[in-house]
């Protein structure tokens, strides 16, 4: 007995049962059709029904057969003489004709008298004896649909890893399945070093690492670690980052899912999407389940204009039922991240849940600068690249943004055709990121007058002004929504802020507006950005920080940024009227003095206002080492700029 070759039987072995069947009605169907059109090849006669009765009457029809409305039939056998010199026979018999007709649509009485008079026979067929076709090609194209559906289903599901595709877990035969990506180990190839900076964050993570590796190890001393960690930050500060890190270190599955994917527009799916999600993950522990913005169905319950959301507080519930039942044998961790940690569900952030809380802050300069070299490392960089002047530069920088830097500036190289990419670049794509592209449009004489002023006021007022942050750049190129732009830049981080050091702050954002009253004695809208700033960081110094002697001590939610929860249209103000006039009086005082301050600050320099605002005229962009060089400042001055260091507070660019 020959074996099967190898390639046949693989072939053989690997078609699934439902594919077999498939082949085998269709090769029933191709016999079926062979067969009809063999029978159909036959000599065959269509008459009309009148001649067909003619023929009957003469006695020309020896048999019919009825089936439905149509009648197929034989003509009578015909003797005919043949030539017995050719033959040797004295009669042959010729085949009997076919022919065919079709009945009447009304009955027709004289029929079957006519058939019984000339002796036809009849032989009558039903439709019964075709049920099985009849069936078979009813069922057919619901075969072919499950079949596709079917097929399609096992292709998603192995694309997928097995927790998605249509039918399966993400499907429309799945629909309360989760929608949670199984990420492959293979395909998380980031590592706790591809993460510059986030040490502390990196410290906590890596303990949840080797309980992932060795449980064996906590579990025999009795420990118990946290089932669910909450990554909190701002935007862009690698929340998500270090969820893949954590995955990559422990080389374990890994299920990645969105929050918001878990709602629908039926009330239960959410519901049924979590209890799916977790029951897989149970069943590959030690396992790691990621879910990100964990806002979007995390949201204290029952807030809001006219009540909860059913749909997203069942959800809820689910994940907090399902975190719970973990036991200490399950080796499975939830890793969560939001930029929203205030509006949580208190139930989901106690401990036994999310009970341990770890704080992504943007990135100090000694880490934008690690940051930076891990971006600036895949990219041709020229030599005389300076970390540390980059790093300064971009305070406020989350880890998204650094790295959308790097880019920039590599595109901007690419454009003009450099090999490598230089601190032009840098500096040019970083002005881009906060304030926009160059705008098109020219400004007037009159107008660039009047801006070249406004940012005089600010840079000078910076310079002059003890304590405030060192200018690094003034310019009057318009660039998005600002037609100029003062910038300072502080050399070292820092984590407090004096009350002095703020009273600075405002001074120099009211510098803009103090030099147009100064030297127009008129003023613009253009310094509508800074009185908005001026005036939000005066309130928050009196109602948050106690820096107001009228007020005191007191703190009041008045100038605190409140996400909106519904919880508020029920809480009484935390201040009487005669409160908020105080507090209203002290934040118009602030900005009395400053204004004062600033006023005579540009009248005792007003020569070098001018000689600031004409350089700034002719060149459009200036250097703070410019502009010290061609407004000789005294030893006071220089003094004072070189010892302005730290000083670090968000929004260090003044726009016009």
């Amino acid at each position: 007995m020959t074996d099967t070759p190898p390639e046949k039987k693989n072939i053989v072995d690997k078609s699934p049962q439902w594919l077999r069947l498939l082949l085998f009605f269709i090769f029933w169907i191709v016999v079926s059709i062979g067969y009809t059109t063999y029978m159909a090849g036959k000599k065959s006669e269509e008459i009309a029904y009148s001649e067909f009765k003619e023929k009957v009457t003469a006695g020309d029809v020896a048999k019919i057969q009825v089936k439905g409305q149509k009648i197929t039939g034989q003509y009578a056998a015909q003797e005919k003489e043949t030539s017995a010199e050719t033959t040797g026979e004295e009669h042959q018999r010729q085949e009997p004709a076919v022919f065919s007709t079709v009945l009447p649509g009304f009955e027709d009485p004289e029929l079957m008298p006519l058939l019984e008079k000339n002796g036809v026979v009849i032989d009558a067929e039903t439709d019964e004896t075709n049920w099985l076709a009849r069936a078979f090609i009813s069922l057919l194209p619901w075969v072919l649909i499950i079949g596709f559906f079917v097929y399609l289903n096992k292709k998603m599901k192995d694309q997928m890893g097995g927790m998605g595709g249509v039918g399966g877990r993400a499907g429309p035969f799945g629909f309360g399945k989760s929608k949670a990506k199984k990420i492959q180990k293979q395909a998380v190839d980031v590592t706790f070093e591809d993460v510059a900076g986030l040490e502390n964050a990196k410290k906590e993570l890596k303990e949840m690492v080797d309980y992932l590796k060795d449980p064996a190890v906590y579990l025999d001393l009795g420990a118990e670690l946290p089932k669910g960690i909450l990554l909190a930050g701002p935007p862009g500060t690698g929340k998500t980052l270090m969820a893949q890190a954590m995955a990559g270190e422990a080389n374990v599955p890994f299920y990645s899912i969105s929050g918001s994917e878990f709602i629908e527009m039926f009330v239960g799916v959410g519901a049924s999407r979590v209890r799916d999600m977790f029951q897989v993950a149970k069943k590959n522990a030690p396992s790691l389940i990621f879910i990100d913005e964990l806002d979007s169905i995390g949201r204290v319950r029952g807030t809001g204009v006219g009540g909860g959301h059913d749909e997203r507080e069942q959800t809820l519930n689910q994940i907090l039922s399902e975190i719970d039942g973990f036991s200490k044998q399950e080796s499975v961790i939830v890793l969560a991240a939001t930029n929203r940690p205030d509006v949580l569900d208190p139930a989901l952030i106690r401990p036994g849940r999310f009970d341990r809380r770890i704080n992504l802050e943007m990135p100090r300069k000694s880490a934008r600068k690690k940051i930076l070299k891990v971006h600036i490392n895949k990219v041709k960089m020229a030599k005389d690249i300076d970390y540390d002047q980059l790093a300064g530069s971009t305070v406020g920088f989350s880890g998204a943004d650094l790295k959308n830097l790097v880019n920039e500036a590599t595109l901007l190289a690419a454009r003009k055709n450099k090999k490598q990419v230089e601190m032009q670049e840098f500096h040019e794509s970083r002005d881009k990121i906060i304030m926009g592209l160059k705008r098109e449009d020219r400004l007037s004489d009159k107008e660039k007058n009047m801006i070249a002023y406004h940012e005089a006021g600010h840079a000078l007022v910076a310079l002059l002004l003890p304590g405030a942050d060192p200018l690094s750049k003034v310019t009057i190129i318009p660039r998005g929504r600002a037609l100029g732009a003062t910038e300072q830049v502080p050399e070292e981080d820092r984590h407090n802020f004096s009350k002095q050091y703020l009273l600075n702050r405002i001074s120099v954002m009211l510098g803009g507006r103090a030099a147009e009253e100064e030297v127009f004695n008129d003023v613009t809208s253009g310094a509508g950005d800074d009185l908005k700033n001026a005036s939000q960081l005066a309130r928050r110094m009196v109602c948050q920080w106690g820096m107001s002697e009228k007020i005191g001590l007191m703190v009041f939610k008045k100038g605190e940024p409140h996400p909106f929860l519904g919880r508020e249209l029920t809480e009484e103000k935390d201040y009487s009227e005669a409160t908020a006039q105080i507090i209203d009086a002290e934040v118009k005082e602030i900005l009395h003095q400053c204004h004062e301050q600033v006023q005579k600050i540009l009248q005792e320099n007003r020569e070098k206002l001018n000689l600031l605002a004409n350089e700034l005229i002719e060149k459009e962009t200036l250097t703070s080492k410019e502009i010290q060089t061609f407004l000789q400042l005294n030893e006071t001055a220089q003094s004072h700029i070189s010892s302005c260091r730290g000083n670090e507070i968000p929004g260090n660019t003044k726009k016009l």
